[in-house]
């Protein structure tokens, strides 16, 4: 059996002032070429299908006309909800698109989500579990030791399937899996509990035959090649610049015998980061090195005052989201001074507004608007 495994659409999701809708749409089209092309019996997409818990109409109209194409394509689709869904929102009619074969399974009932297809070899269950927290299923398990952590909390959700492990099992689940050896890439646009608390043990999950992770945004294997984060089909930070990105394909064949395959995903427009002075970088020999209209982090180096930076970048460069700067004056270590409470009593006023500018602002600040604010500073003392 031929099996598709995506997650992590984030449909609705904006960068800046930039609204990625038609990279998604786009990138979209490529997965229903892909179920054209390889025609799998299945397609699992393993959480965060909003970026946010309260989707835009356009959002969830996208979301709408991906789904109304794959189920013309006649294919099983199961879905479960991430910790960016609403799991009560992504449930809504999902028993009615029970009967188009899209089973969606967003909020934890008490145990897994069974799901059962046939091919040549006989049976093969898919357990679809969707985002959970100890606190939120606490009341499922009333009659055993309340779980505290999130991997307590998963071992007894398994616990209730009964899973037959000498069968083929397939595991869809959006949870952050790790080990004590692994160090498995992160981007900055997941959300991550601080000190790693959502952390559960690989180990958990390795008697399943494939295990469809969502969560991780960075396509990456956890300690098997069986257990997959097949990552977002997008690059949604500049943390993932030089990631490619893709969908996985997975053959199932008889117990203990399956084939892993990718196949890349293009963007409409590329992600990457360019550094250097504003002239040589705005350059007509610089811009034509690529696509002057990718998504760009620019870092400019320039010691001296640029006057509108980002217009003049974005001259050349119409889709330059952020500007950075990163001179001698940027390097100065802020830090240090707001954690020297001594030394912070001995500068002025205008000194800290003049560090706090410098901050932010990436310059420092010119003889007109030292004025200005030493004119403010003085109103307020009188």
């Amino acid at each position: 059996m031929k099996i598709l495994h995506i997650s992590d659409l984030h449909i609705g999701k904006s960068l800046g002032s930039f609204s990625l809708q038609d990279e998604q749409r786009h990138v979209f089209s490529q997965i229903i070429d892909c179920v054209k092309t390889e025609k799998p019996s299945a397609i699992l997409i393993a959480g965060d299908i909003y970026d946010r818990a309260v989707p835009s109409v356009e959002a969830v109209r996208i979301f709408d006309d991906f789904l109304t194409e794959l189920a013309e394509e006649n294919i099983a689709v199961m879905i479960i909800s991430g910790n960016h869904d609403s799991p009560e929102r992504l449930n809504y009619a999902a028993r009615l698109l029970a009967d188009k074969n899209i089973s969606i399974c967003g909020a934890f009932d008490g145990t897994p989500h069974k799901v059962v297809l046939q091919d040549e070899y006989g049976e093969i269950c898919f357990w679809l579990m969707p985002f959970i927290k100890p606190l939120s299923v606490r009341s499922f398990f009333k009659d055993l030791q309340e779980p505290d952590s999130y991997e307590e909390a998963y071992a007894a959700a398994l616990a209730t399937a009964n899973i037959d492990y000498s069968a083929r099992n397939v595991l869809v689940a959006h949870q952050f899996f790790t080990g004590a050896e692994l160090n498995l890439e992160h981007s900055e646009s997941e959300i991550s509990p601080v000190g790693g608390i959502d952390a559960i043990n690989y180990d958990l999950i390795e008697k399943f035959d494939y295990a469809a992770l969502g969560h991780l945004h960075g396509s990456q294997t956890v300690g098997a090649e069986q257990i997959r984060y097949a990552g977002s089909p997008l690059k949604y930070s500049f943390s993932e610049c030089r990631q490619k990105k893709s969908l996985i394909l997975v053959e199932l064949r008889e117990k203990g015998n399956l084939e892993i395959q990718k196949r890349e995903l293009l963007p409409l427009h590329d992600m990457r980061e360019i550094k250097g002075k504003l002239k040589d970088l705005t350059s007509e020999e610089t811009a034509l090195l690529a696509d002057r209209n990718d998504y760009l982090r620019v870092i400019l180096t320039d010691e001296e005052e640029i006057i509108d930076p980002l217009g003049q970048v974005r001259s050349v460069y119409p889709n330059a989201m952020y500007l950075d700067f990163e001179n001698s004056r940027s390097r100065v270590n802020i830090a240090e001074i707001n954690a020297d409470a001594k030394k912070i009593e001995t500068l002025s006023p205008y000194d800290l507004f003049k560090e706090f500018f410098l901050e932010m602002q990436g310059a420092t600040m010119t003889s007109e608007q030292e004025k200005v604010v030493r004119e403010l500073l003085e109103v307020l003392d009188a």
